[in-house]
């Protein structure tokens, strides 16, 4: 997987006392600072714990308190400079104060992953509105929400990297290929239309910043055992949060506006990655 090179900030400005730039004493570079939404368990965890392996800065958003800094406490004993952030992506108080509060302790943001998620619902027919708005707020308005309280600190850095956790099953061209093995899966409408929008907020964002260093990527963990499905996932969180630590890497000359991750088709090998069809 491609290595994501860090550079020196950009100089310090006045509101900006506090930028914590943690040189590395041979090396002279800056520490990188990631943000993972949803990073007190499953794939959230172990995205954080993956960077944090790379030396990179990982602050772990969790709307759970508890939760959140039974994460921090994990990434640390595992070696990695980690801190828990309160962040419900869901209340815009809370988003406000998370930016503010990486701002004035780091003073910009490299890495966003956006992995908070929920699925709730059943067939389309049987959609319950009050559910499909309730997978709505956390999985599509959330992501808007943080994304854009984070830009500004994103827009600070040297390179930054922006990773929405998406998943095949928001792939309409998968969906409904009879060749493809999603075409089997029982039809939904809550969770994977969530994920279609998210795409298409992805691939937006991505045009809007394609003159910028600034990369947006969608994510595909593929099917992995996580609480979201009830452990019914044939991946490991490990493998699952693969995708995301590739995108929140890539080099200058990687690709914005697209799905990578997991191919699950009948042809592909098990381990398969590459870009995905909308």
């Amino acid at each position: 997987m491609c290595s994501f090179r860090v550079v020196l900030p950009v100089p310090v400005t006045a509101g900006l006392s506090r930028l914590a730039v943690a040189l590395d004493a041979v090396g002279a570079m800056a520490t990188t600072i990631a943000l993972i939404t949803g990073a007190n368990k499953g794939i959230g965890l172990e995205t954080a714990r993956q960077l944090g392996a790379r030396g990179i800065t990982v602050l772990a958003g969790a709307r759970d308190e508890a939760r959140g800094v039974a994460a921090e406490r994990a990434l640390r004993d595992g070696g990695a400079d980690a801190r828990f952030v309160p962040l419900d992506v869901t209340d815009a108080k809370s988003v406000r104060q998370a930016a503010d509060w990486i701002d004035t302790e780091y003073g910009r943001l490299d890495i966003l992953v956006n992995n908070a998620a929920i699925a709730r619902g059943g067939p389309p027919s049987g959609t319950d509105l009050d559910e499909m708005r309730e997978v709505y707020e956390t999985n599509v308005f959330g992501v808007i929400m943080v994304t854009n309280a984070m830009l500004p600190l994103l827009r600070r850095a040297p390179a930054a990297r922006i990773v929405n956790v998406s998943s095949e099953v928001g792939s309409i061209t998968s969906m409904t290929d009879p060749a493809s093995p999603l075409a089997q899966m029982p039809a939904g409408l809550a969770y994977p239309s969530s994920k279609s929008t998210l795409n298409m907020i992805t691939a937006m964002y991505a045009k809007e910043l394609r003159d910028t260093p600034i990369k947006v990527n969608a994510a595909n963990p593929g099917y992995t055992k996580t609480d979201l499905n009830r452990n019914t996932g044939f991946r490991s969180v490990a493998e699952g949060a693969e995708a995301s630590v590739h995108l929140a890497t890539l080099d200058a000359d990687g690709p914005t506006g697209i799905l990578w991750g997991h191919l699950w088709t009948a042809d592909a090998s098990p381990d398969a990655y590459g870009t995905l069809p909308w």
